[in-house]
């Protein structure tokens, strides 16, 4: 549906420079935009009361104005609409705007008083203008309109108000501002300036709306189905929230970049309608003006004394930024000079001449300090040559090792990519690129990594340089392709490196080990070990002596050398402790779950997310949430295990790691399904088969299957559960780990089944790695499934009781809650109804806090069956919280205040105000000490 000025059915396009409006056929969601939506569903229902009003939508081009005139037309079928746009050619002329809102109503005029309707004669057409004053014509207007509306309720919408005439802006806003009891709805959309001298030249007192940009969540989800994750990542950034950008810059993309084989684009297609309206713009300027908004395109972070310098350098008075400014191109805040919007920056720069973009580098360069600004003197000065030079290539070089390690991935891997180009040495240019692909991974744009890694390949050879590029392809297969395939390449890689790198090798070593893990083959991450043991005496760092211990602990494990293993994992957990670095910390974090410590789990997954985050290193964050959410669910912290597994599913998708993001797909199902909720657990596991089977990922294909069985025993099907874990080993590759951590889940199965030889046979391995942690959690499970299995009522009894005890030492309230409600249901077969109420009271109450209604209800229909009488559940738990509701309530709970939430989450601290209102409306509470208490 498109606005027509002169039809009250919408269908014609928008004007010159006008903002582009949507296609025909069915409308696309509006999204973002729920607030200017409530706030045109308002005046409308309003207007079917009686109430006149009238709304200003402001916003720069492409930010949806126009579309939000099509909601309002759609959801006003029953008003008689009428609607006008500004055209930029006819801003001269006196009545334009208005003959087209008022044309279709040229037979009313002559109903109106005799001044009115002769005001009126010349804007339809019917005679010339009458020496009266413009009153009268602002008056006509009114009375014309409220004269339509005795009829039934009027709809007038004004498109690109910014370039109506004079007169008829006057006598349309004059109208506005006394529309009462009038049922007449006015709308106005104007291209917003920087200063807001629109607003208050033309549209002063008129309720007005200013479109923000689109929230990246918004953005994805206009994006969502055509565009794969990391790329549209990429094309959100590229459109800093502008949604017909996000359009144009989907719709033009090739196959290509589509598959990942070429790079997303760097501005709008050339044939994009918003770039050439900045196009347009930029050549008005005159020529001294053009080149000050060049020198702010080319550089982000420039400020007054700089362009200062740069303008005299080139010959240009500074008075010219004026001009800039007015265009709406440049923008000065305190001293800080630059482009308003990135949109703007992107197309300008593509745009521009390479001469001209070479002498603005150059002029820029000149004009930095050459001490305070080295990184971005030394970017100009290499962006403005034009020929190879080693020199400049080197201090480049050195300039990026500096911005990597200061956490700045993106600026690093652009000057590596550029030293690149400017070295002439073969193997000296591809090791840079090699590095640049590393800071683009690093910096989450792991498709750049790859295609770069692709580009450079040829020119590797066989040897040492062919071992730093697979290194990094190998860690990317990992993350983002077949893990089998990832394992033969970092197993080749590691016997490249061994001799010349031998850090670098046990690093491809590890890296094999986990895609080995992920696959469930376990011998091979016992070969792995072998080999990195070899290593031992060639590396020199602790880091390098953790990874074989790590490699080291997890082989003896599999082996059965229980005494060894948890020798190595501890020193791997108390380095991890005293080492810096993301990777460190949470291979510490996977070292101490296996020793059953999960407290310490937790604490260096913690770490090692923090220090990702201030690392710049967006890769690792979603791999590190990982860690940190199966910690927390071990320690029965299920809502906040959601939340950070949510957060990782998403940033795995935004950086291009699809394995990590089915392993969180899995996680979050798991932890659905332990809860006994089907309906969120399905909607994560349900398309989960086939890209785990065409991946080989055993560990979450078995991890999918241990959350269909706790679904089923949830659903009180014991059978299914039990047919599903025992026949986890066959469906792939065995998964040791995920089977032998099921086992607590099979027992209690496999026991109300009859297969007491088949528990047993499972519990003797869990008991045999319980034992060896000596956890108070994990053998609290061993003493449950023992009472499970027990042969006499006295060995039961005592077995649960030891549980209980031992629950209370551990970690995980759930786990207890379910202890007790087997324990309360064995009592009460055994014929203890008054025992059995208490511990059945204990499971429910459990349950009710984590919002567990599946297994409430269970732990009720037991307490009926001793004769007791349950009042229904109404507590409310942090469970019902969304995961970034969730986010600021554990914030709250640790003791945050909402200025520091806002900076933790780049929100404003009124947005923060508002998210905990309705975290307290939904919990039923009234203050941050109840809110840290669900926490605690």
């Amino acid at each position: 549906m498109r606005l027509d000025p002169l039809c009250v059915i919408p269908a014609d396009t928008p004007g010159h420079e006008a903002e582009p409006a949507a296609g025909g056929g069915t409308p696309s969601p509006l999204y973002g935009r729920d607030r200017e939506l409530a706030a045109l569903t308002e005046l409308l229902t309003r207007a079917r009361a009686g109430q006149g009003g009238a709304l200003a939508i402001l916003g720069g081009p492409g930010m949806g104005k126009t579309a939000l005139l099509e909601a309002a037309v759609r959801q006003a079928a029953d008003f008689r609409t009428l609607g006008t746009r500004g055209i930029r050619q006819e801003t001269a002329l006196p009545y334009a705007g208005l003959h087209r809102l008022l044309r279709p109503m040229a037979a009313r005029t002559r109903q109106l008083p005799g001044p009115q309707a002769a005001a009126l004669a010349p804007v339809t057409g019917d005679g010339e203008s009458p020496a009266g004053d413009s009153f009268t014509l602002c008056a006509a207007v009114f009375g014309l309109l409220a004269d339509a509306a005795r009829g039934g309720p009027v709809l007038c919408w004004i498109d690109d108000a910014q370039w109506l005439n004079r007169v008829s802006l006057e006598a349309l806003t004059f109208t506005a501002r006394r529309l009462t009891t009038e049922p007449v709805v006015m709308l106005f959309a104007a291209r917003d300036d920087r200063e807001g001298t629109l607003r208050e030249r033309c549209l002063a007192d008129i309720p007005a709306l200013s479109l923000a940009a689109l929230g990246e969540d918004a953005a994805h989800r206009l994006l969502d189905g055509p565009v794969p994750g990391e790329l549209a990542g990429e094309l959100v950034e590229l459109a800093a929230g502008n949604p017909l950008a996000l359009v144009e810059l989907a719709a033009a993309l090739t196959p290509a970049q589509r598959g990942g084989e070429a790079p997303a684009p760097r501005a709008l297609p050339a044939h994009s309608s918003l770039r050439a309206l900045y196009r347009r713009r930029y050549l008005r300027l005159p020529t001294g003006a053009r080149r000050l908004v060049m020198m702010a395109v080319a550089d982000e972070r420039l400020d007054m004394d700089t362009l200062a310098r740069a303008a005299a350098l080139a010959g240009i008075d500074l008075a010219e930024l004026d001009a800039a400014r007015a265009a709406g191109l440049m923008h000065v805040d305190g001293e800080a000079v630059g482009v308003p919007d990135p949109l703007i920056r992107s197309c300008l720069y593509a745009d521009a001449p390479p001469a001209e973009r070479r002498t603005v580098h150059r002029l820029l360069a000149d004009s930095l300090d050459r001490q305070w600004h080295r990184l971005r003197r030394t970017w100009h000065r290499a962006a403005g040559a034009e020929e190879p030079d080693t020199e400049l290539a080197d201090e480049l070089g050195e300039a990026a090792a500096e911005a990597r390690a200061g956490g700045d991935h993106v600026a690093a891997a652009r000057a590596w990519q550029r030293a690149a180009v400017l070295t002439p040495d073969l193997e000296l240019k591809a090791s840079r690129f090699i590095e640049a692909a590393t800071d683009h991974w690093m910096s989450g744009r792991t498709r750049r990594a790859a295609a770069l890694l692709r580009q450079v390949r040829p020119f590797t050879g066989t040897g040492e340089l062919r071992g730093h590029a697979d290194l990094l392809q190998g860690e990317i297969e990992l993350r983002d392709g077949v893990p089998a395939t990832a394992a033969q390449i970092l197993t080749d890689t590691a016997e490249r490196l061994a001799g010349s790198h031998p850090a670098k090798a046990v690093r491809a070593l590890k890296l094999a080990a986990e895609a080995a893990y992920l696959t469930g083959d376990n011998q091979s991450r016992v070969g792995l070990a072998d080999r990195a043991e070899t290593l031992r005496d060639a590396v020199r760092t602790p880091a390098d002596e953790l990874l074989i211990d790590m490699l080291g602990g997890m082989a003896d494990t599999y082996r059965g050398r229980h005494v060894e293993a948890k020798e190595n994992l501890h020193r791997v957990v108390k380095l991890a402790d005293s080492i810096d670095g993301c990777a460190i910390r949470v291979w510490g974090s996977v070292a101490a779950l296996a020793l059953g410590d999960v407290q310490s789990s937790h604490d260096l997954a913690v770490k090692g997310v923090t220090e990702a985050r201030a690392q710049g290193a967006k890769s690792l964050v979603p791999w590190a949430l990982e860690s940190l959410a199966r910690a927390e669910m071990c320690l029965g912290r299920f809502s906040s295990a959601t939340a950070n597994s949510t957060e990782g599913l998403r940033l795995a998708r935004a950086t291009g790691q699809e394995n990590v993001a089915l392993e969180h797909l899995a996680l979050l199902g798991l932890l659905a399904a332990t809860q006994g909720d089907r309906e969120t657990a399905m909607s994560h596991l349900e398309d989960l088969a086939e890209p785990l089977r065409t991946r080989g990922m055993a560990k979450a294909g078995a991890t999918v299957s241990w959350a269909l069985a706790c679904l089923d025993l949830a659903d009180d099907r014991p059978a299914e559960a039990a047919a599903r874990l025992r026949l986890m080993a066959f469906t792939g590759p065995a998964h040791t780990t995920v089977r032998v951590l099921a086992t607590p889940s099979f027992v209690e199965s496999a026991v109300r089944c009859d297969q007491h030889e088949r528990a047993v046979r499972a519990l003797q391995i869990f008991a045999l790695w319980a034992e060896g942690t000596g956890s108070p959690g994990w053998l609290a499970l061993v003493e449950r499934c023992r009472a499970l299995l027990a042969d006499t009522d006295d060995s039961a009894g005592e077995h649960f009781a030891k549980a209980l005890r031992l629950h209370h030492s551990g970690y995980s309230a759930f786990e207890l809650a379910r202890t007790e409600l087997l324990y309360g249901c064995w009592l009460r077969r055994g014929r203890k109804p008054r025992t059995a109420r208490e511990h059945l009271r204990n499971a429910l109450q459990i349950f009710q806090h984590y919002g567990a209604e599946k297994w409430s209800e269970r732990a009720r229909t037991e307490l009926r069956a001793t004769g007791e009488t349950v009042e229904p559940a109404g507590s409310r738990t942090v469970d019902e919280l969304t995961p970034h509701q969730l986010q600021i309530a554990r914030l709250v709970a640790e003791g945050a205040t909402n200025r520091e939430i806002a900076a933790q989450l780049a929100l404003s601290p009124r947005t923060i105000d508002h998210h905990l209102r309705n975290i307290f409306a939904r919990l039923q509470i009234r203050s941050r000490i109840e809110l840290a208490r669900l926490f605690h």
